[in-house]
């Protein structure tokens, strides 16, 4: 089983890393994300679980590590992000289940970690 908080954790390094390397776009899209994410018509929250259902069905492990945090720092519950795994199931099938598992096992391990 993958380990979420740990892939969270070294996904934030290397994008440091990657943003001292190319520090214009990198900048580019941290300054999209905030953007993106800031409470609008929609609140944070449902941002990041639009995000997360996205994930899945592009199958980004990385992305599922970041959206499952994020929607929980932003106060997702788990039955909110298990019906965000529901919806990508709709929209991508088979393999959107598989992923939506990968969601939910990133959901228990911040959960055991004190998220």
């Amino acid at each position: 089983m993958k380990n979420f908080p740990e892939q969270y954790q070294e996904l934030n390094t290397w994008m440091e890393k990657l943003g001292a390397a190319i520090p214009g776009p990198m900048s580019g899209f941290a300054q999209l994300h905030e953007k993106t994410i800031t409470k609008g018509a929609l609140d944070s929250k449902t941002k990041e679980l639009i995000a997360l259902g996205i994930a899945i069905t592009v199958r980004c492990d990385g992305c599922i590590a970041f959206h499952v945090h994020d929607a929980m720092k932003s106060g997702a519950t788990e039955e909110e992000i298990a019906e965000t795994v529901s919806v990508a199931i709709l929209m991508g099938g088979g393999p959107s289940v598989v992923y939506g598992i990968e969601a939910m096992q990133a959901v228990q391990q911040y959960k055991d970690v004190g998220l």
